[in-house]
This record gives structure tokens, sequence and C-alpha cells, in this order.
């Protein structure tokens, strides 16, 4: 396969025919494998003996109820995968993993620093069976530099990567953002960075190499225009609440009853927000009439605008500005968003048909081709669930998946 044209069937995304051997588990790792299996790639998700994933055990909330359940933190970035139950531990799941390994086009794993290597299970062990191999590591600071070993979770690297002092009120406690960005962000630069490797080894000579992802490294970047600001002015930024440095107004103003979201992202909103609100006196102040003086006389600016927007109710304001189409927007919860005829325009609200739960529902992908769409093709699979069938699909015969289980590197065989 490595090195060789792919023809997609255009029913199973762009990467039908990848194999990816999924060593990763919470949410950077699987949630990066989840984009690839959407795309096509065939997953196999290697997990402990016992309880497998970390994120099986987080409940509630759940899915089902009793010993069927299935937490929804793990079913939200596990789809499209096969669980391989493997002790990683013993030297005879070692042998497996590479067999594995050898016959794969990608390994992602978020094991400790070092750990892959300390088990003969890094890069530089598995390429030399299989020279075409994309290895991605994902770690929280990388596989050099002074901090490499230390632990990293999604809240500290909030914090570290500076994410948490431009997050919150002014003059208040720093906040955390609501979804794991940390994790996610280094996700999807991981599967970025595998698809550019996996299209470089395609069009050169079918060579691979390792990626190395770090949870710091992606939050430095994204802090894109917030440390461009910082470079250019000396100063760090800090928290402002919905508002933000370089547009006015740009932020989230209270109602009557509620907020209301503006967003006067150029100078062409700004004569339709002030009709909008009957200021004819707004748009004729030489101190908002572009956005550099909006900002540089921010205060005054939110002091009209805060009156304004206090004396109606959320649904007023966002009527009124939007039928001037000013970006306009009340804060919606995610029931909200999941009932919006939009988002199902989109298939971003997908039912999946669990064999033990029954529906199970997640986001949808929002990658959208003409040809080759992304697909679901498999559930999030119950811990170990295709353990023996991949296997059988390598060349293990009966007696072999006997002595591993015997060995305790696979559960004992289930019975027909």
């Amino acid at each position: 396969m490595v090195g060789e044209a792919r023809d997609p069937s255009g029913d199973t995304g762009p990467l039908d025919g990848v194999t990816v051997l999924d060593a990763s588990r919470v949410l950077v790792g699987p949630f990066c494998t989840m984009q690839l299996g959407d795309l096509g790639a065939d997953v196999i998700k290697i997990e402990r003996p016992g309880v497998g994933d970390q994120t099986r055990t987080w409940v509630p909330p759940a899915f089902g109820e009793g010993e069927h359940a299935q937490s929804a933190y793990y079913t939200s970035v596990n789809r499209n995968k096969r669980s391989v139950v493997l002790n990683l531990a013993s030297e005879e799941g070692r042998d497996v993993f590479r067999d594995l390994a050898r016959e794969a086009d990608i390994v992602v794993e978020n094991f400790r620093v070092g750990k892959t290597a300390e088990w003969g299970l890094d890069y530089p062990d598995l390429v030399e069976e299989n020279p075409g191999l994309i290895y991605c590591g994902i770690s929280g600071y990388g596989e050099w530099g002074p901090d490499r070993d230390a632990p990293a979770y999604d809240i500290v690297m909030q914090a570290k990567g500076g994410l948490m002092s431009i997050t919150g009120v002014e003059d208040g406690p720093p906040v955390r953002i609501g979804v794991a960005l940390a994790d996610i962000g280094a996700g999807m630069y991981a599967t970025q960075a595998i698809l550019a490797a996996l299209l470089e080894r395609e069009l050169g000579d079918g060579t691979g190499q390792k990626v190395d992802v770090s949870l710091l490294d992606g939050q430095a970047a994204w802090m894109s225009y917030m440390a461009a600001n910082y470079f250019a002015s000396g100063d760090p930024p800090g928290r402002m609440g919905s508002k933000h440095p370089n547009i006015a107004p740009y932020q989230a103003y209270e109602t009557r009853d509620d907020y209301v979201v503006v967003g006067c992202s150029a100078d062409s909103f700004w004569p339709r927000l002030c009709d909008a609100l009957d200021r004819a006196d707004l748009l004729a102040d030489e101190r908002f009439e572009v956005n550099e003086k909006r900002v540089n006389n921010r205060d005054a600016l939110d002091a009209e605008l805060e009156a304004e927007f206090g004396a109606m109710t959320t649904e007023e304001a966002v009527e009124t500005l939007t039928s001037h189409d000013v970006p306009a927007s009340h804060v919606r919860d995610m029931a909200e968003l999941f009932d919006d005829p939009q988002i199902e325009a989109r298939d971003m609200r997908l039912e999946i048909d669990h064999p033990e739960v029954g529906t199970v529902e997640v986001p949808g992908s929002p990658m959208k081709f003409s040809r080759t769409p992304v697909t679901v093709r498999r559930h999030p699979p119950m811990l170990g669930e295709h353990t023996e069938d991949v296997l059988r699909e390598y060349g293990y015969a009966e007696d072999d998946l006997a002595d591993l289980a015997a060995a305790d590197v696979i559960p004992e065989p289930v019975e027909d």
C-alpha cells in the first residue's frame, strides 16, 4: 500500500484504504483519530485490559443504564473505530502491537514521553520493518526541552499556554474555556500534520516520518493575534470579558433580560448599527467614525451602547440589529445550538445505532466533500469488541488467540 496512489470508493471517505493504529486515550489522541476515521481510515483502537480508555468510566452522563451504559464523553470522540484489548505491559502484547504496526500506515500515541521507547515501540523501533510508517506522538510539552517529562492536563495547559490570562472578565478570576481546547487544538494539529505527512509520502518515495505535536505548542500557536499584539506593543493582553482588543463594538451587551452579542468587525457595519438604534448622533461623533477611534474611545462608546441595549430585551435587540444587517445573536445553549435548522441541514447532529444502548447522538463532522464525503460507519466500540476479528485479519489462528488469552495479553475469546 505504501507509496501507491489511492482510489477512494466515494462512500467511505478520502482516506479509504488507510490503516491507523491508535494507541491513544482520553481526548487529544482519540479526537485526532476520530477525524481520520471520519475521513475513511480503518482505525484500530488499542485499549488496556479491564477498563480500557479512561473516559469509558467518566460518567454521568451516559447513554443507557447499568452495566451497558456508555459514557457520553467516550462516545463523543470514538466513532468509526474498532476496539482491540491488548496488554502492552507484556512482551507478548508488544509483539502483537509490532505485528499490527508492520501493516499500518499511521500510528498515533499519547503516552508519557519516552514510554514507547522503553517498550521498544517508538518510531525508530517500528520503522525498521515499515519504512512508510507515519508515527505521531502527542504529548504535553513535546519530545525535547526542559519540561518534556512534566505531566499535562488541559486546565494546566490552558493556564501555561496563556489562554486563561485572556479569558474571563476584567479584574476577575481566570476562567477555563468550557471545552478542553488545549487537547482539541493539539488533536487538530496532529490530524493536520498526519495528513501532510501522508500526502508527502504518497507524492514522494513512499517513506514515512515521525510527527511530534505538543499541547503547549498548540496553545502558543493559537494565541495568534493576541501574541502578535504583545510582540508589537510589549504589553501582555489581559482579560476583557467578551470584548475584542482590536475591534469595537465587538462584545456582549447586557439587555433587560439577558445579553446580546454584537460583532461590528468592519467599519461598514457602524452606520447600520447607528441606524438600527436611531442614533444619528453617534454616527456623527468623530470619536467613533472609524474602528481605531472606537477602540481608543471604547469606554465612551460602551457607555452609550450599554444604555441603549439595557433598555431592550434580547429578542428586541437581536431583531433590530439583524434587520439592519448588523451581525448579532443571543447566547445559545447546547439545546438551542443542536435544534438549529442550519445545524440539521449540515448534518452536524448525528444519530448512531449502538448495539447495547440503542441510539446515541454526537456532533457531526464539519468536513464536507463533494466526491468523497465523510461517513459514520461504526458505533463507538465496546471495550475489546473487535479484538478477535482484527487479530484474525492479521493472521492469528485460534490457537494463537487462546495462547494470548492464557498469557493475559487479550481477553478470553468469546464463545460462539
